[in-house]
């Protein structure tokens, strides 16, 4: 990636070939969508927010700030995200996501704190 920050897509959009490298950001798969329609190239579960985490927010917009916290929290110590930013280096990446939330999601997260990361590290 040449200094552009990971993309982010529902699981729900059409895929498309802008989109670069496919990876599914979420712990659960997408309710109701099938595998081949999902156009994935990976999905790392483990890089999402904990269990924990992600039913102590349930989607609440006011609980986004802490959300944000801990789940950047959990990404520090996430051997995940090193595979992710390494993929961001290799070129286009998108991160893909089921929440009906585009705004108030971890795919936005994660995507900021690769964002951050990469250039911390340049």
């Amino acid at each position: 990636m040449t200094g552009n920050s990971p993309a982010i897509k529902r699981a729900y959009e059409p895929a498309d070939k802008e989109d670069g490298y496919r990876v599914l950001v979420d712990r659960l798969w997408p309710r109701g969508l099938h595998k081949d329609d999902a156009a994935l190239d990976e999905w790392l579960k483990d890089v999402a927010p904990s269990t924990e985490l992600r039913k102590w927010f349930n989607h609440d917009p006011e609980r986004f700030p802490e959300f944000r916290r801990r789940y950047r929290k959990e990404l520090s110590d996430n051997p995940d995200v090193e595979k992710l930013a390494a993929l961001a280096k290799k070129g286009k990446l998108t991160l893909v996501y089921s929440a009906r939330d585009e705004t108030h999601n971890q795919a936005r997260v994660l995507a900021e704190y690769l964002a951050e990361r990469q250039r911390s590290h340049k």
